[in-house]
């Protein structure tokens, strides 16, 4: 009897995973620039799943002893319960600062 129990549990779970290769996700929409030291570097894509990110960096101060990577950007995502979160953030000498945003139910 006990078996039957863990083979019918083992068949339920194998069921009830989730379908589908999450490597199956691919970028649709890509841009990048990458020139550090001329302008700083920029990029941005999107993938199959809606998920997107862009980013931009500018060095500051360049040459003296004050240079630092200033970066600004923002990542999209949907989470496991269907919310769609946007994530805006700079990051400087002083640290990183997100702020999150819930863009739709």
């Amino acid at each position: 009897m006990k078996t039957i129990l863990i083979f019918v549990a083992a068949i339920v779970g194998a069921l009830a995973a989730p379908q589908g290769n999450p490597n199956d996700i691919t970028i649709v929409k890509q841009e990048e620039s990458n020139n550090i030291g001329v302008g700083g570097y920029r990029f941005s894509y999107e993938q199959s799943d809606g998920q997107t990110r862009e980013e931009t960096g500018e060095l500051t101060n360049e040459g003296t002893d004050d240079e630092a990577l200033s970066v600004t950007g923002s990542f999209s995502f949907t989470s496991p319960d269907g919310h769609t979160y946007r994530v805006d953030y700079t990051a400087d000498k002083d640290g990183f600062h997100p702020t999150i945003k819930l863009v739709s139910k």
